[in-house]
């Protein structure tokens, strides 16, 4: 923790993951958005411990662990983005503004899985 409090870019995102932690151990379920991969792995230890902790019986919440991929493809599957070009846009646009998101072409929102209707 202390090595990790020296590293002020990261301060941010553990200051996010320590406060999703303390509510997820007062029992609530919490969602955390975060994008940095040190903030990530960070989220995703405290994730698997609070599952270790619910598996031996402890009575605490869960850590449910989103991106900004994880939310753009819900955002596809509700219908609120109409066609691949308004995601490559809208991909570009966060892009200038958050430097840790990797290049579209490295996620899964331009596939056709994505794209493609369920079909009933």
């Amino acid at each position: 923790m202390s090595q990790r409090l020296r590293q002020r870019k990261d301060l941010g995102e553990l200051m996010v993951v320590a406060h999703a932690v303390v509510e997820a151990e007062s029992g609530d379920d919490v969602r955390v958005l975060i994008d940095d991969g040190n903030g990530a792995k960070t989220a995703e230890f405290e994730r698997a411990r609070l599952q270790r902790m619910r598996d031996r019986g402890d009575e605490v919440g869960s850590l449910i662990l989103m991106n900004t991929t994880t939310v753009l493809e819900l955002a596809v599957r509700q219908n609120l983005i109409a066609d691949r070009g308004e995601m490559r846009d809208l991909y570009r646009r966060l892009r200038g503004l958050d430097d840790g998101l990797v290049p579209i072409e490295r996620t899964e929102l331009l596939s056709q899985k994505l794209w493609t209707p369920p079909s009933v």
